[in-house]
């Protein structure tokens, strides 16, 4: 039987010669996945169920940081029943303060996801490891309660959109654009329960940041993973790094997508998602007179090095507008420190902007960048609903680093190559 990427995955998950899409199987895990927001309902679900073991200290993680360090009492109580978790069941990837990044950024940086593997994650964003040739997706805590439990999931076996992508992005295009792209193409359900499976020679043209940036928007399309083939950029990201066997999967020539969506990579331009849904694109050229009162660049779509060295090449030199807030965050630890060793922190500090902490702060509301009533931030994130990011009368434009930094310095939307 034909199968696509994902599809082969899952049946060596399940020890299936073969599956199809809509067939229920229960798959083994190689890495299950929770932050702090999520893992205390995970756990609370894991001692109701009178559990007193892990199936595997190594292949749990979990990560604190959406609101650490601590931004007040509940999230306090909240790292502290996930630390004492870690510390009873001597789980081995756990993230604390100090050595957290923003969770889906840190765990392909450590190595504890790469091709071929099975990941589930209590966070909707763990499609992102589709960047490496994985299958990941988001689940419930319930869900990760029984993972931690089994190392087990059901999954129903989804179909496939693929995504065709020919040649090579040009000027200040980059992964963010594309999948925006995207989104604003087939629309925020237009691959719901799918998985949307990358592919073509433009592929070669995309760095690894790129590709994590688009595996890791494929939900804002309703897919339940997206995924990239493995090949010598992605060999090369794990070497050294990751910590488990490379499985290489390639689809079969004759394998069934629902549709079929061709991309031109050189045809694009920066392109922006409009209030309030990531499918409201529009190309940097049709908005104009946008005014924005913050910028925020980071989050685990757009805070690793290649991130923070667009912004800074755009605001060296240059001042964040009057009365706009441009806060930059490092997607982890090791991102923080090479833009110390690069001086790109002393670039954005001198242009006016504040550099945080890894954590996923402003991206949905949390801390760090609050919007009040009737204010708009660019934001290099993931979503743009209504509240994403404060008061319900904010709005959220999402954007790639080059338009957040370019924007910053004027005040407005802002075309990066015009600067």
């Amino acid at each position: 039987m034909a199968m696509t990427m994902t599809q082969k995955i899952l049946a060596a998950a399940a020890g299936l010669p073969s599956v199809e899409a809509g067939q229920l199987i229960e798959a083994e895990l190689d890495m299950v996945l929770g932050n702090d927001i999520t893992s205390p309902v995970a756990i609370n679900e894991f001692e109701r169920c009178g559990a007193d073991s892990v199936f595997d200290k190594g292949k749990i993680a979990l990560v604190l940081d959406h609101f650490s360090p601590n931004k007040d009492i509940k999230a306090a109580q909240q790292c502290k029943q996930t630390r004492e978790f870690a510390n009873k069941y001597d789980i081995l990837n756990f993230f604390d303060v100090g050595q957290m990044g923003i969770e889906h950024a840190l765990l392909p940086e450590k190595g504890l996801v790469g091709p071929g593997s099975c990941v589930i994650g209590a966070d909707s964003h763990t499609c992102t490891y589709g960047a490496l040739g994985a299958f990941s997706t988001g689940v419930g805590s319930t869900d990760m309660a029984a993972a931690m439990i089994t190392g087990k999931a059901w999954f129903k076996v989804p179909s496939a959109i693929q995504v065709v992508l020919t040649g090579r992005p040009t000027g200040f295009v980059s992964g963010k654009d594309v999948i925006l792209h995207l989104i604003g193409e087939i629309g925020v359900d237009g691959a719901l329960y799918q998985s949307l499976e990358f592919c073509g020679e433009g592929v070669a043209a995309l760095s690894m940041d790129d590709r994590f940036t688009i595996a890791n928007m494929a939900i804002e399309a309703g897919a339940k993973n997206g995924i990239f083939p493995v090949d010598e950029k992605t060999l090369a990201y794990c070497e050294g790094r990751y910590q488990g066997e490379v499985k290489v999967f390639q689809p079969d020539p004759d394998a069934v997508y629902e549709r079929t969506v061709t991309i031109d990579l050189g045809a694009l331009k920066p392109t922006v998602s409009m209030p309030h849904l990531p499918e409201n694109t529009r190309t940097i050229g049709e908005v104009a007179d946008v005014k924005i009162d913050q910028s925020v660049i980071g989050s685990c779509t757009n805070g690793r090095i290649s991130d923070m060295r667009v912004a800074a090449e755009i605001l060296k030199g240059k001042k964040v507008a009057k009365g706009v807030r441009c806060i930059v965050i490092p997607a982890t630890q090791e991102v923080y420190l090479q833009c110390v060793k690069e001086g790109l922190v002393e670039i954005f500090i001198e242009a006016g902007a504040v550099f945080s902490t890894p954590t996923c702060g402003p991206c949905l509301g949390g801390y760090m960048g609050i919007l009040a009533e009737g204010e708009r931030a660019v934001s290099t994130t993931n979503r743009n609903f209504v509240g994403r990011m404060g008061h319900p009368e904010s709005e959220v434009v999402l954007a790639s680093p080059a338009v957040a930094a370019a924007s910053a310095v004027t005040g407005y939307l802002t075309d990066p190559a015009a600067l």
